[in-house]
C-alpha cells in the first residue's frame, strides 16, 4: 500500500541546491528523498540530545532505523 505524500515548496540558494544534488547522487537518490533523509536524521539527532522534535503532535512518529526508501 502507497503512503500519500504532500508537497512542500520552499527557495534555496543555487549553490546550495547544487550541493544537495550532488549528494544524492552520491547516494543514488532523488532530491526529494536526499531532503527527507536528512530531515529525519535531524529529528533523530535532536531526538537523542534532548531536543524538542514534533512539537506536540502525538501523530509524528521519527523511524528508529536509518533506512529510508530509495529511489531506483
Amino acid at each position: 500500500m502507497a503512503t500519500k505524500t504532500t508537497t512542500v515548496t520552499f527557495r534555496m540558494a543555487p549553490a546550495v541546491k547544487e550541493t544537495l544534488r550532488i549528494s544524492a547522487e552520491k547516494e543514488r537518490r532523488s532530491i526529494a528523498n536526499m531532503i527527507e533523509v536528512m530531515i529525519l536524521e535531524y529529528a533523530r539527532t535532536a531526538k537523542k540530545s534532548g531536543r524538542a522534535v514534533g512539537g506536540r503532535n502525538p501523530k509524528i512518529k521519527i523511524p528508529a532505523s536509518g533506512k529510508t526508501r530509495k529511489t531506483p
